[in-house]
């Protein structure tokens, strides 16, 4: 990645070819500008304030230890008018005085799925603006256990996903989808950006090398060893004959499927344990949601749990229950494999030898190994308060329960003895949680407990310069102490090498400046940006210091209009990615960051594509009273990055169209051309489509087109969405259609 000052300027002259300051593009005449009537709004609620350390759901000191719990009634509504004294906490046994209680509400009816926004093109969801922590409200990792998922059931897990992102997602929700048997990646995969989150779910595939197969159950067959050991004289003959040999066939092979089993299912909860890790800083109500087949914890059902447990994988779990518990995470658990049928299929080969038990059949040996493999999941979800969803084929329905469970909880808060940190027999005690209610007719759902120790300190801030510019990369939150505005456009050149643009504005207002000699200033500044990949890995980087010096009108006008930072982002393949940009102050240590997301079309497959859209200030007429004041100062490189428009005034965008296809009778192409304009998610205002004419433009693969839009005097303040949609009337199907989008702002 690397700093190209006069890309932006270039790219600028080069869609200026294109007639976007004139009335319509050539040889196209829209409509008049027309003044967009707003659209009912949803009603907004808002956001709630920046987090701080007292926010913490679970807090374990030496002075108080706080925790959640759910109230529910027999028909599994909320409760929310309890009072202190309708509670009983014990914790060992004994009864703890309540210091702490308060009820925190959350929202109703999240989990429902919304009805159908109205959309303009609704090929591809709306992005949405990067979320400061203030404006967070749940942050959902959401887990496909692709090491203990079949084949099979891997494909209703990403329908539960889809669904989840098209119509359960709120507004305040920042999200992630991961894999267990995959790279994590970092906290770069949380976004509340549902273009980004598709991508991810499309990703989700089983895993051929993971604990689960094809299906559920495998096939019944005959076993094939004590055959193939009498043929041979090799396993299962020659001296190894008769019961004895083939107890010790089944042991062995007993023994080598536990240990796969086990390395398998410690992979997934160390996913997850890192995945918890991650989110301890996060803000909101925080959970996890596992979609998974299963692993079983105990080798005998009809053992007492404490008394058979696989050491490892309770170890484990134990460890990662705890860790949720101090980061506030709520794990809830779904299994994946829906309601299972245990008899036979036309699959299955099985000839039960003449006089053998019934109770060992495979019905009963696959009943033991549904329950077995539920049991790891129940845990999950018991210990850190969450549900466990089973025995439905309904995994949406799960999911709406799971996002219901969240609208409200109490937290409560004791002050503890000394005692509960002290070693029993010189291992750290593990403290159980007992919740009761005074209130007949309820339920309550809390965690299982703490381990004796201290909660974790918070990670200290961060001191150095390239701390402070890792920690604001890595956060899928934007920082506000340095406001910048970032523009990414996709471009390609004559010789379909695609390329980057990005430009920056950065509030020169904020930063400090130094005197020296003759009337200079001087800031300095760090630049830092990443790009990540679909799977949150950095693909390229950009690090450098910037010297800044300004005096006389050129320091009025950095200080009164900002600054523009340009970057040209080379891109080796096509994909989508998101660019992350962080600027120090490098004399105060403030930090700002921004993100946007790029898309990267494959123009060597000849689909229909667009380029980024440069939206810019139409200064050719005369603007309405009410944009007036927008038109001193006019600069389309600072407009065109930080997309602030008057209500009233009129806008040009610009952009370019790429392997349109060619009418070999007129050898032109035949285009159409539709503005969409959004707010929130639902379409404020639809263009007429109209006929493209690409005039006089002799390369057809790389057509320069513009158009122009009034924005309503009647238009709130606020944050917007440009959606243009391009067909090709001679091309069919998905690939006939191309769209792009740009956010931007209406002020006053």
């Amino acid at each position: 990645m690397r700093r190209d000052l006069a890309l932006a300027l270039a790219l600028l002259l080069a869609f200026s070819q294109a007639p976007a300051q004139t009335p319509a593009p050539a040889g196209q005449q829209p409509a008049a500008p027309a003044a967009q009537q707003p659209q009912p709004q949803p009603a907004q609620t808002p956001a709630p304030e920046e987090d701080s350390d007292e926010d913490d759901v679970v807090r374990i000191t030496s002075n108080l230890v706080q925790f959640d719990a759910v109230v529910t009634d027999k028909h599994g509504r909320h409760v929310a008018d309890l009072r202190p004294d309708d509670f009983e906490i014990f914790v060992d046994g004994r009864r703890q005085e309540i210091t702490n209680f308060t009820f925190v509400a959350g929202e109703p009816g999240a989990g429902r799925a919304a009805p159908p926004a109205a959309r303009g093109d609704k090929s591809t969801p709306a992005p949405a603006a990067p979320m400061r922590a203030g404006q967070v409200r749940r942050t959902i990792a959401l887990v496909a256990d692709d090491l203990g998922t079949s084949f099979e059931d891997i494909y209703n897990v990403r329908r539960a996903l889809k669904k989840f992102v098209d119509e359960q997602m709120q507004p305040g929700d920042l999200v992630a989808v991961m894999q267990t048997g995959r790279g994590l990646g970092a906290l770069q995969q949380f976004t509340n950006n549902k273009q980004l989150l598709h991508r991810a779910i499309e990703r989700v595939r089983s895993n051929p090398q993971g604990r689960a197969g094809v299906s559920t159950f495998a096939r019944i067959e005959p076993d094939p060893l004590p055959n193939l050991g009498s043929m041979t004289g090799g396993r299962g003959g020659g001296d190894r004959k008769g019961a004895g040999a083939e107890e010790d066939d089944d042991d062995a092979r007993t023994a080598l499927d536990e240990f796969r089993e086990g390395v398998f299912t410690v992979g997934t909860l160390g996913a997850l344990s890192y995945i918890v890790r991650g989110m301890r800083e996060m803000p909101g109500r925080k959970s996890v949601v596992v979609f998974s087949g299963g692993f079983q914890v105990y080798r005998d059902l009809n053992q007492p749990k404490d008394f058979r447990g696989s050491d490892r994988i309770l170890d484990n779990l134990r460890r990662l229950t705890d860790q949720a518990n101090r980061a506030s995470v709520v794990i809830y658990t779904v299994d994946a494999r829906g309601l299972v049928g245990v008899n036979l299929t036309a699959a299955d080969n099985y000839f039960p030898a003449p006089g053998s038990n019934p109770a060992e059949s495979p019905t009963t040996a696959r009943s033991r190994e549904i329950l077995g493999k539920q049991e790891g999941l129940e845990y999950l979800a018991e210990q850190t308060g969450g549900i466990f969803i089973k025995n439905t084929n309904d995994l949406s329905g799960g999911m709406e329960r799971i996002l219901d469970d969240q609208t409200g909880f109490y937290l409560i808060g004791f002050r503890p003895s000394e005692d509960l940190f002290e070693p029993l027999k010189g291992k750290t005690r593990f403290n159980k949680f007992e919740v009761k209610l005074r209130r007949s007719g309820l339920s309550v759902r809390t965690r299982a407990g703490f381990y004796g120790f201290v909660e974790f300190k918070k990670r200290p801030a961060p001191r150095t310069r390239n701390e402070q510019l890792l920690a604001a990369l890595a956060s899928p939150l934007a920082s506000g102490e340095l406001s910048l505005r970032l523009t990414s456009l996709f471009n390609s050149t004559a010789q379909k090498t695609p390329v980057v643009d990005s430009l920056m504005h950065i509030d020169a207002s904020q930063l400090k400046l130094t005197d020296e000699a003759d009337g200079w200033k001087k800031a300095v500044i760090d630049v830092a940006a990443v790009t990540f990949g679909e799977s949150g890995e950095a693909v390229d980087e950009f690090n450098r210091t910037e010297t800044i010096r300004a005096r006389g009108e050129a320091l009025r006008l950095m200080l009164s209009e900002g600054l523009v930072y340009m970057m040209k982002v080379p891109v080796k393949k096509p994909g989508a990615y998101q660019l992350r940009v962080a600027v120090r102050d490098a004399q105060t240590d403030k930090v700002g960051s921004a993100s946007q997301f790029i898309e990267v079309p494959d123009l060597g497959k000849g689909h229909l594509a667009l380029s980024g859209v440069i939206l810019t200030s139409a200064y050719d007429e005369p603007a309405p009273a009410a944009a007036q004041p927008q038109a001193a100062g006019h600069d389309p490189l600072r407009e065109a990055t930080v997309r602030r428009f008057r209500r009233g005034s009129q806008i040009d965008f610009l952009y370019q169209i790429y392997n349109a296809k060619v009418d070999p009778a007129t050898g032109r192409p035949r285009l159409s051309t539709q503005v969409f304009l959004l707010r929130d998610g639902q379409t404020v205002f639809t263009g007429p489509r109209a006929p493209f004419d690409p005039g006089p433009q002799k390369d057809l693969t790389r057509l320069k087109a513009g158009n122009r839009l009034q924005l309503g005097l009647n238009l709130a303040p606020g944050d917007y969405v440009l959606q243009l949609v391009v067909t090709d009337e001679l091309s069919k199907g998905a690939r006939a259609t191309a769209t792009q989008w740009l956010d931007f702002e209406i002020v006053q």
